[in-house]
């Protein structure tokens, strides 16, 4: 398995496509592993004649992790809505010099990023401390970092509370699949949603990394960031921006602020879809990141 020491910690990778292809960096969300971009949906971007590159984050999947460290997740989300300063081990922009240092490894000087939830701040993150890597710029289901939009509806607000908390270690394996597809339950596309589909590809996430310790401590880099509004009307770099009008983890005020910062920027409402990729939806969201590459010449 392809991994890299980037930004001074081991970073896991794999890739699709020819490496002689622009390359499409793929960036991941909230303690979601990078299998999360499925191996059929990396392909279809493959097969627009791009070099598709996954990672996984720092503590989640098989990169690095901070073992030992403790960080109470509820409660940094109480002080930064309180407009508290918070302290995290780790940043955004520490995880986005994480997806840096894969492409020092990959010889790539520019790429164009794609980025879901958290993986959308992170992303975002990369073009506006990063300017001169990233040629174009995908933010999906996910927001600003300003209070006052991109917030969980109330339904998931306890669901969120378990997922980041700290809740008892699950010890057996169906017991470890029914703690990860929890949240997803809760937060995923409601047409879409399929139990057995679900339990399946959960499994693969446990089998093949188990760590929801990672999980609080990326939440805490997130509520630590702070917004990102006035440095995002800075960019200059073609910018789509996707949402789904049912996600009630990140609300799609989030993604339209975003698009109304960002100079340029286009708004992509996906209606009906929840917080997840579901496979109807791929071809949508393909089209509309391939039509924004195109705007970078």
């Amino acid at each position: 398995m392809p991994s890299t020491s980037a930004n001074g910690i081991d970073v896991y990778y794999d890739t699709f496509g020819d490496p002689a292809d622009p390359t499409l960096l793929m960036v991941s969300g909230l303690g979601a592993q990078c299998i999360g971009y499925q191996d059929d949906y990396c392909n279809r971007f493959a097969a627009h004649g791009y070099h598709v590159v996954r990672y996984d984050n720092r503590d989640v999947g098989l990169s690095a992790r901070w073992d030992g460290v403790e960080f109470d997740a509820l409660a940094a989300f109480a002080a930064g809505v309180a407009g508290e300063q918070v302290d995290a081990p780790y940043s955004l922009s520490d995880m986005a010099a994480d997806g840096m240092g894969v492409l020092d490894t990959l010889g790539v000087e520019q790429a164009h990023v794609v980025g879901c939830s958290m993986g959308g701040m992170i992303a975002q993150t990369m073009a506006i401390e990063h300017p001169d890597r990233v040629r174009s710029l995908a933010s999906v289901f996910s927001t600003t970092g300003a209070p006052d939009v991109g917030l969980p509806h109330a339904e998931v607000l306890m669901a969120l509370a378990e997922w980041v908390g700290n809740s008892d270690e699950p010890v057996t394996r169906d017991d470890k699949i029914a703690s990860s597809m929890m949240i997803s339950r809760v937060i995923s596309t409601k047409a879409t949603w399929d139990e057995d589909v679900a339990k399946v590809f959960h499994g693969q996430l446990v089998d093949r990394a188990w760590y929801p310790e990672g999980t609080p401590r990326q939440f805490g880099a997130i509520v630590a960031s702070g917004s990102r509004e006035e440095s995002l009307t800075q960019l200059s770099l073609p910018t789509a921006v996707l949402h789904g009008d049912a996600d009630p983890l990140v609300d799609i005020s989030g993604g339209r602020r975003t698009a109304e910062l960002v100079p340029g920027a286009t708004f992509h409402q996906l209606d009906g879809m929840g917080h997840d990729l579901p496979e109807p939806y791929w071809d949508r969201i393909v089209g509309a990141v391939v039509d924004n590459i195109g705007r970078a010449g």
